[in-house]
């Protein structure tokens, strides 16, 4: 699967979408240099330890392990690679705007451009790509941002709708490199320009969003009227035009991607002049939707002074340890806020929770969160949740039998002949 001539490839930022980035080429036979600037995470990654929960990646990093280069520093970089893959964090400010110092910093390291190329995979405001080249006009610079998802994102690497590779004239010649990296996988690749380029990623993910958005307010009105939104997502999804992706409803969607994306597009919009009025209904049907199960438990519980609520999950999704903008995270502190004691329980995000959800008793299993319960929150659709003994196990331990499935995850039906009060969304 190797390319006949396997360029060397840089890449800045070994965080997911770095460390990604860098197995994959490795494993599609390239020599790769990574650098971050965190000392503590070089040194794991040289021990083969992965510090990010990815579902094959551990495995993939020490199956490339002798073409996997990490260092601190930017000269051995800069030695072996002439494609830079740009890949550093990028996250909101206050005002909704992208966060751009990281970039800002290895532009900096850049200031004498030569024979590299920077190849920006960071996702960026429209109009990066264009700044940087104001200042830097000698600077090679190709925009080919990520289209990753968390939990499968060594599949979708491998295995893209699209690869999308943004240049001007005087970087064609860089950005054929790129492609050529990417022609074993077989993709579309999709030559542009790099303000195109940049307003693919964000639209992308700001049209996902709205779907998720639009099938959560379809739930919520299914839920006054009587119907049951899995079966309009059905019968909606069976249309080419609609498509079945993305019309889950639940409690909303988090993580690193949407919620900063969509949040950088209107801002992008509101600096341009344009008021992006379908993108801020997005934005606060997603946080309202949050808040709507807390209302599905006092619709049970009245008051919710003192009760004891259980999320199961604490992920913004399974196969991954990120809680960036979970779901769990507002949900926690609205019930804290009503005087609810909230205990929580993740397979694999526990760690990274014990820094945000402070006052939230953090259990070690599913059913010692659940033990004692007035009712339980399904937050987080991983699989041992469904898996649970819920008719007898967990129908013992808990107070009251009483689940909010906000994922419409849990087998309705089976919960209801046990006994249970079963809330889902939509339905």
């Amino acid at each position: 699967m190797a390319p006949r001539e396997a360029e060397p490839i840089g890449v800045i930022g070994v965080g997911w979408v770095g460390l990604v980035t860098a197995a994959c080429f490795a494993e599609l036979g390239h020599e790769v240099w990574a650098r971050d600037i965190d000392a503590a995470k070089i040194a794991a990654l040289e021990r083969g330890e992965v510090p990010i929960h990815e579902p094959g990646l551990p495995e993939l990093v020490a199956r490339n392990r002798d073409r996997l280069h990490f260092t601190t520093e930017m000269a051995p970089v800069l030695e072996h690679a002439q494609l830079l893959f740009c890949c550093v964090d990028t996250p909101p400010t206050y005002s909704g705007d992208a966060d751009l110092s990281r970039v800002e910093a290895v532009v900096a390291e850049l200031a004498e451009p030569d024979d590299h190329a920077l190849v920006m995979k960071s996702t960026v405001p429209v109009g990066t790509g264009a700044a940087i080249k104001r200042r830097l006009p000698a600077l090679h610079y190709v925009s080919n941002p990520e289209f990753l998802k968390e939990g499968s994102a060594i599949e979708d690497f491998m295995h893209p709708d699209r690869v999308v590779i943004g240049n001007d004239a005087a970087s064609s010649d860089f950005a054929d490199r790129v492609a050529a990296l990417y022609e074993p996988l077989g993709a579309p690749i999709v030559r542009t320009d790099v303000a195109s380029a940049e307003m693919i990623k964000l639209a992308s993910n700001a049209f996902l969003a709205t779907k998720i958005s639009f099938i959560n307010e379809i739930a919520n009105v299914c839920e006054e009227v009587g119907a049951d939104v899995a079966e309009v997502a059905r019968g909606m999804g069976l249309d080419a035009r609609i498509g079945p992706h993305f019309l889950r409803a639940g409690a909303g969607y988090g993580g690193s991607c949407f919620p900063k994306d969509v949040q950088a597009l209107k801002q992008l919009a509101g600096n341009s002049g344009y008021h992006f009025q379908l993108l801020t209904a997005v934005i606060d049907v997603n946080e309202l939707q949050k808040r709507r199960l807390v209302g599905k438990l006092q619709k049970h519980l009245g008051s919710l002074v003192g009760k004891e609520i259980a999320l199961l999950g604490v992920a913004f999704k399974p196969n991954t340890d990120d809680i960036r903008e979970a779901t769990s995270l507002v949900l926690a502190g609205r019930l804290q806020s009503e005087g609810a004691q909230v205990r929580a329980y993740d397979p694999v995000a526990l760690e990274r929770a014990r820094a945000v959800l402070s006052n939230v008793r953090l259990c070690t299993s599913a059913l010692e969160a659940l033990d004692g319960a007035d009712a339980a929150v399904l937050v987080t659709e991983w699989p041992e949740f469904r898996e649970l003994d819920w008719a007898g196990a967990v129908k013992r331990v808990m107070r009251r039998p009483i689940v909010v499935d906000g994922r419409n995850f849990l087998d309705r039906e089976a919960l209801q002949a046990a006994g249970f009060v079963y809330e889902g969304v939509g339905r």
